[in-house]
């Protein structure tokens, strides 16, 4: 099940793997994808740190990390192709960290929580 921060990334957990997103929403806003910088590997990151770049024919963005933990992959095929973050915002992930603290799940909303958020902004 995904869980989505307030500044619109998703994640996804699976035992101590937490593969990470933005969502939709956030691409809607942004529009056509034109750049994208990877996060750092191995890099340990606390939740809410910003740990990627974005840019898009609309605006220039930060990433943001919802929850604590290492990052030990980047989705690459961002790098030549970051369009397919417009086609598929959640088949299409950004990175897969580690997670070194679980009960931060517990801050982020549920998809239903979300979109009732994004109909308040």
């Amino acid at each position: 099940m995904k869980k989505f921060s307030t500044e619109h990334e998703w994640i996804e957990v699976d035992g101590e793997i937490g593969t990470v997103g933005i969502s939709a929403y956030a691409i809607e806003q942004l529009g056509d994808i034109t750049f994208f910088e990877l996060p750092e590997l191995d890099s340990e990151v606390s939740a809410e740190d910003s740990v990627a770049f974005i840019e898009s024919v609309k605006a220039a963005s930060d990433i943001y990390t919802p929850m604590s933990g290492t990052i030990i992959e980047a989705n690459e095929a961002l790098l030549d192709k970051p369009e397919l973050l417009n086609q598929d915002p959640y088949k299409n992930w950004i990175y897969k960290m580690t997670i070194t603290d679980e009960s931060e799940l517990e801050s982020l909303m549920d998809e239903e929580a979300y979109n009732e958020y994004i109909q308040s902004l």
